[in-house]
């Protein structure tokens, strides 16, 4: 491997800091199929909740800071890379993704570490890739913030790839540390502390999908091309751990298997529509029955080609269920808009939602998102 001079390092920095000022963002080569990269993505929201005020009848107005998120990337030649991300947790920083890459060809890749395990299409596209704001996690899509490590990321190894007829067929399977379903759940150090004797087991999760129109190359989803492909796709995922449920009141086996569908044509001269649906069914071994039954969701949005001012406009609609064992259904209907300054980089979202969890009142929110990457 050619060593590549500290001064020949600092120097292609400085040389690139003005773009990175400028784009907040990019990619430094430093040698033959060799290269660093950096990038920033924030998203923050002003939200009204119904009753939401400390005195319990008011309406609350916050302003937060929902994520915020450094990239870094690096390639060591054409075949070996890496990665590692972060995210603001509140009060610190802490690690998202920290994994190894291995491309041998666009049907086999091996990447190793700390990342998203193969599950639903909403979760593999995260807050920053769904198709309005507070859209993830999900009432029915539960893998973003039950189970793995930290924001849905989880250790381990997954063998991915694209392949037949251009890679119209995706597959992912892994296997991963688990042992995070679900409140009171424990970590297998956590159970051993508390004296929770159980097997220890890997969890191994997939995923297949096939693309009918255009092909969706790449590990990670999007929930919505904003018009940019004509899709046709059918995804089935499935997660299975046994003993993956630790708590000090019992030990369980862990199941989920998911199907989602996604729909988006492009209308020549006029724009696109989408149609997405997902289907779920969760199983903690009736160790966890608030996090085990079934739950599906559905949404539609269209998009404009015709620009308004800085972007385009898309509003959309989607509802979503949750029915647990306990019976404590969970309901949820999204209207709203999008307005997209540049795809994914840059967009203004609006969303009114509407609540309803059984033997409890109503409640409303409207959320003002903004989302940049840079």
């Amino acid at each position: 491997m050619t060593k590549i001079p500290m001064k020949r390092t600092l120097a292609a920095l400085l040389a690139a800091a003005p773009l990175l000022q400028a784009h907040a963002g990019a990619t430094i080569p430093i040698g033959a199929d060799q290269s660093v990269s950096v990038g920033f993505g924030m998203r923050g929201s002003y939200s009204s909740v119904e009753d939401g005020a400390s005195n319990g009848t008011s309406r609350s107005h916050d302003l937060n800071l929902d994520s915020a998120r450094l990239f870094f990337g690096a390639s060591l030649n054409k075949n070996i890379k890496g990665m590692f991300n972060t995210e603001w947790d509140g009060d610190k920083i802490r690690v998202l993704d920290a994994a190894g890459q291995f491309a041998i060809s666009p049907e086999l890749n091996i990447w190793a570490g700390r990342l998203l395990s193969p599950s639903d299409r909403a979760n593999m596209a995260g807050p920053y890739y769904s198709l309005g704001g507070g859209y993830w996690a999900g009432v029915s899509s539960r893998y973003g913030y039950n189970g793995g490590i930290f924001r849905g990321r989880d250790d381990g190894v997954v063998v991915w790839g694209n392949a037949l007829d251009g890679g119209k067929l995706g597959y992912s399977f892994g296997a991963f540390e688990g042992h995070t379903f679900g409140i009171g759940s424990l970590t297998q150090n956590q159970a051993k502390a508390a004296g929770v004797k159980s097997s220890d087991s890997l969890m191994y999760a997939g995923r297949l999908q096939y693309d009918f129109w255009d092909a969706e190359p790449g590990y990670y989803g999007t929930g919505n091309y904003l018009g940019g492909k004509d899709i046709l796709a059918i995804g089935v995922a499935a997660r299975q751990q046994k003993n993956g449920v630790l708590t000090v009141a019992g030990v369980g086996d862990y199941n989920a298997v998911n199907v989602d569908f996604l729909l988006e044509k492009r209308i020549p001269g006029s724009g696109a529509v989408a149609f997405e649906a997902a289907y779920y069914d969760y199983d903690t071994d009736n160790v966890i029955k608030s996090e085990q039954g079934n739950a599906w969701s559905a949404g539609a949005s269209y998009i404009f080609d015709k620009g308004l001012g800085w972007g385009r406009v898309q509003p959309f609609v989607r509802l979503q269920r949750f029915t647990p064992d306990t019976h404590i259904d969970t309901r949820q209907a999204d209207a709203g808009v999008n307005y997209i300054i540049d795809g994914y980089n840059a967009q203004i979202s609006a969303v009114y939602s509407r609540t309803k969890v059984t033997a409890a009142p109503d409640q409303s929110k409207f959320v003002v998102a903004l989302q940049l990457q840079y």
